[in-house]
């Protein structure tokens, strides 16, 4: 079964983070990557960029319409998410723990199950 850990950053709270805490965090990411390669559990990954580098697409009458920025007004936004390929659902708990910004007060991962996918 495939599940998505999705990585939802508040910007505030990283801004809190001392620079080291911060560079713990990407060196973290580098060492779960690791782990999930070796275990066989990786399928992909993507981050993202900040919600200032949104665009919104929206159709109305048949007329296009971009607009700069975020559809909501949030704290959290998306900045990216693992997609991994594990037997069981607290296997895939095991893994988002595993991600450096579940151990930060404020953030989480959340952990989706895929229940449809199309591949290339």
């Amino acid at each position: 079964m495939k599940y998505l850990l999705v990585l939802n950053i508040n910007p505030d709270v990283l801004a809190a983070l001392s620079e080291d805490e911060q560079q713990a965090i990407f060196s973290g990411h580098d060492k779960f990557m690791k782990t999930l390669r070796e275990s066989g559990e990786f399928h992909s990954t993507v981050a993202l960029a900040e919600p200032a580098k949104t665009a919104v697409v929206k159709v109305r009458d048949g007329v296009p319409a971009v607009t700069d920025g975020p559809f909501l007004e949030a704290k959290e936004f998306l900045a990216g998410y693992y997609l991994v390929e594990c037997e069981t659902p607290e296997r895939a708990y095991e893994l988002a723990a595993m991600i450096p910004d579940a151990g930060i007060e404020g953030l989480g991962v959340e952990v989706r199950p895929v229940v449809h996918e199309v591949g290339l």
